[in-house]
């Protein structure tokens, strides 16, 4: 068996136990990478140089018995929104193309401190804005199930290396379902933590309200491994949340006796592809099978979420992309008259079609007049989203629905008719509007052989619920072992 084709347990025991060196787990990932990126498309720049040389000091370390983490030597890929100090961070986005961050995030520096090695950046949608990863400046991902299809969006990049073996884990962050839904497209495993939990500090800001970084993994365990890494209290986000810190892998528990799952059942009716809907259905036997009980609950207001969600996050997406002016950093346009036409141009120019689109959007709701009817209210209704978790969550341990209404589709398909497009978020959007932590993981294939993912949402700071139920469910499951042929 290849290295890179191990899970983060696997190869850090191995190296731990001396059974490999730091650098031959690294050489076997990057060769992964050379032979498959062309085809593929899911990395935006590799930092090799940096990753040699701290593949090197950590297997100096080891060598004279000093502890390396217990992500020692593990090579991870990190969406290209994250700052990096001295790697170039561009969104995806022409706007900036040439950044390079002069500090690190605080995700990185955790990661780091665990022993991690970083692979490089992955491709995302521009600025974290789309559902497919096709609005990238750069190139177009492609999911390596169907490569005539998307891989999901915005964090398409970071799913893929994950589902290819291009990295043992990789981080990509979620404001509407941005990893839940590549994760289900790509048959990975992908979390949204509750918002507070992991800091987002050296996040490049989309929706500042909704977004949250989070890990893709082979597997269950992987994933308590890398929450490990990456959550707790920063000084540095004024939203991030002071807790107690917990193992997250003692609830690595095949147990779901003790659970009761509420399935919102009016929700899973209108454009829901049947093979999605057949593998929910199965994956919720199953899951009573194991001991769980299922509870039919009303969620009277998670209608308005993706209405909700679409005002609130172009309005905080018009707010932080003011910012790029063209001035004191990121794209400038070469021929201007004055002032006024350096902002216009140099934005026109810098941002792609989909940025701009939520741009205007968001304007216009911000605008006077519009910002107590549209605005305004898309937040009083976002309080009773909230109100309706936090009473269905009195009822039930987690709530079960599908990660996304179909399986992944076609190159192209839905660039041109972007409210379809929208609407592949009905399921993962309320989630990112409470705030609350949710998780998807693989559940089967449909019949043109394409992943289907299943999610989980518990109330906040219940990310040991999560990791439980999925981890059962895993265990009694194969979904998770199958690879694309690639």
């Amino acid at each position: 068996m290849e290295l890179y084709s191990l899970t983060i347990h696997e190869i850090a025991k191995k190296i731990k136990l001396k059974e490999v060196t730091i650098r031959e787990v690294l050489d076997s990932v990057y060769s992964r990478i050379d032979s498959l990126e062309s085809t593929v498309n899911a990395y935006i720049n590799l930092t090799k140089e940096y990753a040699y040389v701290t593949a090197d000091k950590l297997q100096k370390k080891l060598d004279n018995g000093i502890d390396i983490g217990f992500l020692g030597g593990v090579p991870i890929a990190i969406k290209d929104n994250m700052c990096i100090k001295d790697v170039k961070t561009t969104c995806g986005s022409k706007m900036l193309e040439n950044f390079v961050s002069p500090y690190d995030a605080t995700v990185i520096e955790r990661l780091e401190s665990a022993g991690a090695i970083i692979l490089g950046k992955t491709n995302m949608d521009e600025f974290a804005m789309g559902s497919s990863t096709e609005s990238s400046y750069f190139k177009k991902t492609l999911n390596p199930w169907d490569r005539a299809k998307v891989p999901g969006g915005s964090s398409g990049g970071s799913s893929v290396v994950v589902s290819c073996d291009m990295a043992f884990a990789s981080l990509g962050s979620d404001t509407g379902g941005s990893i839940r839904q590549p994760a289900s497209y790509c048959s990975t495993v992908g979390l949204k933590p509750t918002y507070g939990l992991v800091s987002r500090f050296g996040l490049v800001a989309f929706a500042s309200s909704l977004d949250q970084i989070g890990p893709f993994t082979k597997d269950v365990t992987d994933m308590a491994i890398m929450l490990n890494a990456i959550v707790g209290h920063d000084d540095k986000d004024t939203t991030s949340v002071n807790l107690e810190k917990i193992d997250y892998t003692k609830y690595l528990l095949n147990d779901a006796k003790n659970m009761t799952i509420g399935i919102p059942r009016e929700f899973l009716k209108e454009g829901l592809n049947p093979d999605v809907k057949s593998a929910f259905e199965i994956a919720i036997d199953k899951l009573v099978n194991l001991g769980a009980k299922v509870k039919d609950i009303n969620l009277d207001y998670i209608k308005y979420s993706l209405a909700t969600y679409y005002i609130i996050a172009t309005a905080e997406a018009s707010s932080n992309l003011g910012r790029y002016d063209g001035i004191k950093y990121g794209y400038r346009t070469d021929k201007f008259d004055n002032l006024l036409d350096i902002y216009k141009k140099s934005r026109t120019e810098g941002f792609g079609e989909e940025v701009k689109r939520r741009i205007m959007l968001g304007t216009y709701v911000l605008s006077s007049g519009y910002y107590d009817a549209y605005y305004k209210k898309a937040q009083k209704v976002r309080t009773l989203i909230i109100n309706d978790f936090k009473r269905v969550f009195d009822e039930c341990d987690i709530i079960a629905l599908p990660t996304v209404p179909t399986t992944a589709f076609k190159i192209g398909e839905k660039t041109s008719n972007p409210l379809e497009m929208y609407l592949e978020d009905i399921y993962t959007v309320p989630v990112n509007i409470a705030g609350l932590p949710a998780i998807s993981v693989p559940c089967g294939f449909c019949s043109s052989n394409m992943p289907i993912g299943l999610q989980f949402i518990s109330a906040a700071f219940e990310e040991k619920k999560l990791l439980q139920l999925a981890y059962t469910y895993e265990q009694n499951t194969e979904f998770h072992k199958m690879k694309p042929k690639i």
